[in-house]
C-alpha cells in the first residue's frame, strides 16, 4: 500500500512539472528532458511512470480537463436559483488573463486534437460538460420562470460554449479583457434569455 501511495505521489508531482514544462516551452518544442529537469529527475525516472511524453502529457490534459469542469460544476451546482447560476458559469468559464494557468495549459494543448484521435476525444469531452452545464441552467431558468430562451437550450449552450473559447484565446493572448469578454456574453444572455446575469440576485 505504502509503495502504491508514493508511486501515485510520484506521478503527480511528475503531472505538475509536465504543466509547468508546457507552460514554459509550449507543447510543440517540449521534450522529456524538458519535463525531467522541471521534477529534477533524469528523462529514464521520467520513463518509468510513462511510456512516453505522448502518454504524460495526455495525462497532464486530462487532470487539467477534470481540474476545470468540476470545478465549474461545483460553482453552479451550489446554487439553487437558475440566475445566480447563470451569472456563475459565466464567471467562471473566463481566463482572469493572459496569465490565467489553467486556460492556459488546456488551449496549449488543444491543437494536438486536430491530429491526434485521443486529443480529440478529450477535448470532446470537455466541450460537452461545459455545454451540459449551461444546458441544465437555461432548463432550470426556463422552469423557473425566469428566462425566456430565443433557442433551444441546446443550442444556445452550444453557442455559449463556442463563444467562451473564442474569446478566450483573445483574452490569453492579451487582446481582450475579462471584463470585455463577460459583457459581451452577458449581452448575447440578455438577447436570447430576457434576462441579464449582471442583476442576479
Amino acid at each position: 500500500m505504502g509503495r502504491r501511495k508514493d508511486q501515485e505521489g510520484r506521478r503527480a508531482a511528475l503531472g505538475e512539472a509536465a504543466q509547468r514544462a508546457l507552460l514554459r516551452r509550449g507543447l510543440e518544442g517540449l521534450r522529456l528532458k524538458d519535463v525531467a529537469e522541471e521534477a529534477g529527475i533524469t528523462p529514464a525516472a521520467v520513463l518509468y511512470y510513462y511510456g512516453d511524453l505522448d502518454e504524460l502529457m495526455y495525462e497532464t490534459f486530462q487532470q487539467a480537463i477534470e481540474r476545470f469542469c468540476r470545478a465549474r460544476e461545483a460553482a453552479v451546482e451550489a446554487l439553487p436559483d437558475a440566475r445566480e447560476r447563470l451569472r456563475v458559469c459565466v464567471d467562471s468559464g473566463v481566463a482572469t488573463g493572459p496569465d490565467d494557468l489553467l486556460p492556459r495549459l488546456l488551449f496549449e494543448y488543444w491543437p494536438r486534437s486536430l491530429r491526434d484521435p485521443k486529443a480529440a476525444a478529450l477535448d470532446s469531452a470537455l466541450t460537452e460538460r461545459q455545454v451540459a452545464v449551461y444546458y441544465g441552467v437555461l432548463v432550470l431558468g426556463q422552469a423557473q420562470g425566469h428566462f425566456a430562451l430565443a433557442e433551444s437550450p441546446r443550442l444556445l449552450a452550444a453557442s455559449l460554449v463556442a463563444m467562451e473559447d473564442g474569446f478566450q484565446m483573445e483574452i490569453l493572448a492579451g487582446r481582450r479583457t475579462r471584463e470585455d469578454v463577460i459583457g459581451a456574453l452577458h449581452a448575447f444572455l440578455r438577447a436570447t434569455t430576457g434576462h441579464d446575469p449582471a442583476t442576479a440576485p
